[in-house]
């Protein structure tokens, strides 16, 4: 049962993912916060005991990314909608996050080595995405008004989008041009 159980916490993330995004539009604030908590929890539980008990899965390698990104995702294009993100962290993340994505496409159809490795900065991007997200649930579902906060916590956030996706792109083009695997 311990085999499945991390794939399974993923699943339930990815299910998690449109449930948080239709209470942030329906102003369901504090179940919304509660939801993508939840989620944020078991990413770090199904990753904990996939490393614990040695149960990965080349399913699970792809499941669990699929299910953040679908999470971070929806989560930015709901509170974007309800006017409680701006456009400009929007349109980064959803670029970053495609021009990652065309980049690992491109090099895999063009059969360089690819090994699959989260760079820092990724990893620290996808949690400054996750405590802006979680910092603005908060005032939503506590009914604040922090717009200095609020825009501070949007700036850190796109710099680190910025600067994952600067090394990303390095990584890309080390790979395009030396022919050395790309890392992603």
């Amino acid at each position: 049962m311990i085999r499945y159980l991390p794939n399974l916490l993923s699943a339930l993330r990815l299910l998690a993912a449109p449930i948080a995004m239709w209470l942030i539009l329906n102003n369901h604030d504090m179940a919304a916060l509660l939801v993508f908590a939840g989620a944020g929890l078991s990413d770090g539980l199904d990753g904990f005991i996939a490393r614990r008990w040695q149960v990965t899965s080349s399913f699970g390698a792809w499941l669990d990314p699929a299910a953040d990104k679908l999470l971070m995702i929806l989560c930015f294009t709901a509170l974007l909608v309800v006017g409680a993100s701006p456009l400009w962290l929007v349109a980064l993340v959803v670029a970053r996050d495609a021009a990652v994505g065309a980049g690992w496409l491109l090099i895999k159809g063009l059969g360089l080595p690819v090994a699959m490795r989260p760079l820092f900065l990724g990893k620290a991007s996808t949690m400054a995405q996750i405590l802006y997200i979680l910092c603005v649930m908060l005032l939503l579902a506590f009914d604040l008004d922090a717009p200095r906060l609020a825009l501070a916590v949007a700036w850190v956030c796109g710099l680190f989008v910025i600067l994952s996706a600067a090394a990303y792109g390095a990584l890309f083009l080390r790979s395009l041009y030396a022919g050395r695997p790309f890392v992603s």
